[in-house]
């Protein structure tokens, strides 16, 4: 390291919900350091990161709490409605609704959420530059690319080992590097899960007609199809398939893709130009047994990976870094040891039920929408038309999909720790 000082806090994984934590630790006066296989430069070309993220108000005030709001706005497309409709069959989206269809407008819940959006459309590429150049002027230290290999937990400390040989050691490692996460796997913490048969086709188009700020989600038989609005009349679509036709999508000839998004798209937003390259993800649920170990937390996909139905999954791990920053900051001013297993069991306590439930309920709604099944097809219909009426009903899931339900850290409301 360069500095002289021991940090307080490393931070395996300097990807969006890490270097958030990294932010609100170091603006509270603790000292983390940043570690990541891959250098920043990379993680913020286009080629990196093809996806866009729905960012919940609520997490986006944490960013705007720590300083992060003017750099990132440029680049936010606020959604001002959400349109979730039922279809059997490609370019559902060209036809007039079904009678079963839900419909969010941020208007009916401005009271509550201070004329807030449902949400903001960010590219991960613009969110991970942002975060980037606010690390760099924070004066975090980052060792990337690096690698941990090993760590080891006495009573006192945390050590990781690098794959240079490198060894750190501060009194809490934080394990955000993702799913094979090394942190999680040293500490002993077993993960449950499986592969969906899916893969997400993510590609980014330009528009002929304006989007207006609006957001739809059609469910297909093979999965969902989402047009995400970005700025200058771009949508982000996210084009769930099967895992061997989504493999055939992103090696299909430009021609031949773009007939094929054409005929699932519709003509309702006019003719489209794709930009940019295609990205394929493969789909999978992955949730850790236990968010502590001794010395140790986890963080976003190294806790929790879950489908993207429902747009949640970086919001968990932004919920996640808020509230884990608010535990250790309030420790500390207090004069706790930060990585004493009562500190990291406030944590836990904390994140999570939210977290399980989010996860159980993204998997049944994979289950129930993902398929072509004509009793589940009626029930989920009649339950979304039920929704669609009941405005109590509606108004509760457009704050739930805000992050604005619950005990909320104080980064989400917009406060500063």
């Amino acid at each position: 390291m360069t500095g002289s000082a021991q940090p307080d806090v490393i931070i395996a994984g300097a990807g969006i919900a890490g270097s958030t934590l990294a932010l609100a630790l170091a603006q509270a006066g603790l000292r983390p350091v940043l570690i990541d296989p891959v250098p920043f430069d990379d993680q913020i070309a286009p080629t990196f990161d093809g996806r866009a993220s729905a960012v919940a108000y609520s997490a986006f005030r944490q960013w705007r709490a720590l300083g992060l709001a003017e750099a990132l706005e440029p680049h936010a497309q606020r959604i001002e409605q959400i349109l979730v409709t039922d279809g059997r069959t490609p370019g559902a989206s060209a036809g007039a609704p079904t009678p079963f269809f839900l419909r969010f407008d941020s208007a009916e819940i401005a009271d509550r959420s201070e004329g807030e959006p449902l949400g903001y459309l960010l590219e991960n590429r613009h969110i991970r530059a942002v975060l980037a150049g606010a690390v760099k002027r924070a004066g975090i230290e980052v060792m990337a690319p690096a690698r941990v290999i090993r760590a080891d937990v006495s009573a006192r400390e945390s050590t990781v080992t690098l794959h240079d040989g490198r060894v750190l050691s501060a009194p809490l490692v934080v394990g955000a590097e993702g799913r094979g996460s090394v942190i999680r796997s040293a500490a002993g913490i077993g993960a449950v899960g499986w592969d969906y048969p899916q893969t997400g086709v993510v590609v980014t188009v330009r528009m002929e007609r304006p989007h207006g700020g609006v957001a739809h989600e059609y469910f297909l038989p093979g999965g969902p199809f989402a047009i995400l609005p970005l700025t200058d009349n771009r949508a982000s679509l996210v084009w769930t398939e099967s895992s061997a036709r989504g493999e055939a999508l992103k090696a299909a000839r430009p021609e031949v893709f773009e007939a094929h998004l054409a005929r699932r798209f519709g003509e309702f937003l006019g003719e489209l130009t794709v930009e940019g390259p295609i990205f394929t993800y493969p789909l999978s649920l992955q949730l850790a047994e236990r968010f502590v170990a001794p010395r140790v937390a986890l963080l976003g996909d190294s806790a929790h990976g879950i489908h993207p139905i429902a747009g949640q999954g970086l919001n968990l791990g932004l919920k996640g870094a808020a509230a884990l920053a608010e535990v250790l900051v309030d420790a500390i001013r207090l004069g706790e040891d930060i990585g004493s297993e009562v500190v990291l069991a406030r944590y836990a306590a904390w994140r999570t039920f939210d977290t399980v439930t989010l996860a159980v309920g993204t998997d049944l709604f994979v289950r129930l929408f993902s398929n072509d099944n004509p009793l589940l097809r009626l029930v989920r219909g009649v339950g979304m038309a039920a929704v669609n009426r009941i405005a109590p009903a509606r108004k509760f899931f457009m704050q739930e999909a805000g992050g604005a339900v619950g005990d909320l850290p104080r980064l989400l409301r917009g406060e500063a720790l």
